[in-house]
């Protein structure tokens, strides 16, 4: 059975809101689109869809989960266009992400019009999946193949909701990454893009910049909660440079032309597809030591890895990677090397291999 399949893939956040598994959901689309499956995606979005192939099922809502603030849509108003849109596209398979986020995701496995792949992301602790365990518990059984991001994912998810698992890490574009050209920097340039709160560690950065010299730039991409304070805080100081949300393409182009991207995260990282990214570019990484990043990194290997929270330690780290060159250019050979093993079209071979094996399955 080797004819184009129809996938839907669907995320649970507004696809207009920049996020790990948007850009997950719409890169994995882009790579089976590629091989001639017709692969859309449903989901919130919140202004005109980024894609073409992009259903929007409304807009979100903010609401808190995992340490964040989550753009979702629970509305009743969603999940009918859900229904909708899945009765009328007769999808093959559904790939759902964050099966058991409120809104389009749950709604899809409920009414299950088609054999369901379900990718679980999140890592760390989660107080819906505690307090809800046993209904949850329930409602993925109605899940055919339960993939996790990683073996931090994999822990939350069969801790409290039990089942079997595959794990599949998330992927990058690697050749979309390399076809950019760098943004052209004339003084040492460090990169932070990333939600503006407290979990992201953008304030440690800060306060470990600081201590660097003064011909050294700061890169701040994308916006958050914390975004007014920490740029009343910085005012003065006219190495800082806020950027605000920036495009898949700059955000390429600029960890290309960066020294140094750095991931100062204090928690909540189930897989680090930014730090991917950063070495795909062939720049510098220094992010903590989370398990979550570990997942990618090695300390000393292909990044430079520190205790997340402590100013000190990333000061230091910033500083060595920015002065040793031959640190830096060892990390970024072994970090280019690195990112070729999370490769978006090795992913997709195996996502196409479950898709079919459910395909077939439900036809006997």
């Amino acid at each position: 059975m080797n004819r184009p399949l129809r996938v839907g893939l669907v995320c649970p956040y507004s696809l207009t809101i920049p996020g790990g598994v948007q850009m997950q959901v719409l890169a994995l689309a882009h790579e089976l689109r590629a091989r001639g499956h017709e692969a859309r995606v449903l989901g919130p979005c919140d202004g005109p869809p980024p894609e073409s192939f992009v259903t929007p099922l409304g807009n979100s809502l903010p609401l808190s989960a995992n340490g964040s603030i989550a753009p979702l849509a629970p509305d009743p108003s969603a999940a009918f266009r859900t229904i909708q849109v899945l009765n009328d596209e007769a999808f093959d398979v559904l790939h759902v992400h964050e099966p058991l986020a409120p809104g389009p995701t749950l709604t899809t496995i409920l009414t299950r019009p088609a054999p369901i792949v379900a990718t679980f992301h999140a890592a760390g602790q989660s107080t819906s999946y505690r307090v809800f365990k046993g209904p949850l518990s329930r409602i993925i059984k109605r899940i055919d193949h339960k993939v996790v991001v990683s073996k931090d994912a994999l822990a939350l998810a069969r801790s409290h909701l039990g089942g079997d698992y595959e794990v599949l890490f998330n992927g990058v574009d690697i050749g979309q990454i390399q076809a950019v050209d760098p943004m052209v920097t004339d003084r040492p340039t460090i990169f932070f893009c990333g939600r503006h709160e407290d979990r992201k560690g953008l304030s440690v950065l800060i306060d470990a910049f600081e201590q660097m010299p003064a011909d050294v730039d700061l890169w701040i991409g994308s916006d958050g909660p914390d975004t007014a304070a920490l740029q009343r805080r910085t005012s003065g100081d006219q190495r800082i440079h806020w950027l605000g949300r920036i495009t898949e393409k700059d955000k390429f182009a600029r960890l290309r032309g960066a020294d140094i991207f750095c991931a100062p995260s204090l928690g909540g990282e189930s897989f680090g597809v930014v730090l991917i990214e950063a070495m795909a570019a062939e720049t510098t990484v220094v992010a903590s030591a989370l398990d979550g990043y570990r997942n990618v990194a090695t300390d000393n290997v292909d990044s430079i890895l520190t205790p997340p929270g402590s100013v000190d330690a990333l000061a230091g780290a910033l500083r060595r990677a920015l002065d040793d060159y031959e640190l830096s250019a060892r990390l970024r050979s072994a970090g280019a090397l690195r990112a070729t093993d999370f490769a978006m079209s090795t992913l997709a071979d195996r996502y196409v291999e479950i898709y079919r094996e459910l395909i077939f399955d439900s036809t006997r």
